[in-house]
């Protein structure tokens, strides 16, 4: 009898441990990203030829919700593509970073910050990946859609229009 106790005693807290770990090992809800994207940390980075603020992004950018972070990811892939490496990494994370946001835009074409980020690529991007065939079309749909944007994406787009060849706003 005591040995069926015993057995019984190291049988539950056996469970109880189980139980208890199942709870400290993270779930999918866990896992799930929860933060908000950063817009000024990064246009800040987009603006400035800083592989380590590009780089830090790209590691944000996993803790952004999934439909966002795709344009975000897409256009800052671009940018890092403009760093030195060898030419084949260039072309592979302009690739990738190409297809990402070029996704995001099809799956909202009303989206003013994701032809916002695509105006920031093609204006910079090197005229041999022919990546510039939408540049005249999205200057006029962001100055078409500029009031109705969030603060800080219009604080963005003023300031790259400063700089810009295409991209000019007439803000009253």
């Amino acid at each position: 009898m005591n040995q069926l106790l015993a057995i019984i005693f190291l049988f539950s807290t056996q469970l109880v441990s189980v139980a208890k770990e199942s709870h400290l090992r993270p779930t999918a809800n866990d896992l799930r990203p929860t933060s908000e994207l950063n817009r000024p940390a990064f246009y800040k980075a987009m603006e400035e030829n800083n592989k380590t603020l590009v780089n830090d992004q790209l590691s944000e950018l996993e803790n952004v919700p999934d439909g966002v972070r795709q344009a975000f990811k897409g256009a800052m892939l671009m940018k890092k593509a403009g760093f030195r490496a060898p030419p084949a990494v260039k072309l592979r994370l302009f690739k990738q970073g190409h297809k990402m946001l070029e996704a995001a835009i099809r799956q909202e074409p009303d989206n003013a910050e994701y032809r916002f980020l695509r105006l920031i690529v093609q204006e910079h991007a090197p005229g041999a990946l022919g990546y510039k065939n939408d540049v005249q079309s999205d200057c006029e749909y962001i100055r078409k859609s500029y009031k109705s944007l969030p603060d800080e994406v219009q604080h963005a787009i003023a300031n790259y229009s400063k700089k810009s060849k295409y991209l000019k706003l007439e803000v009253s």
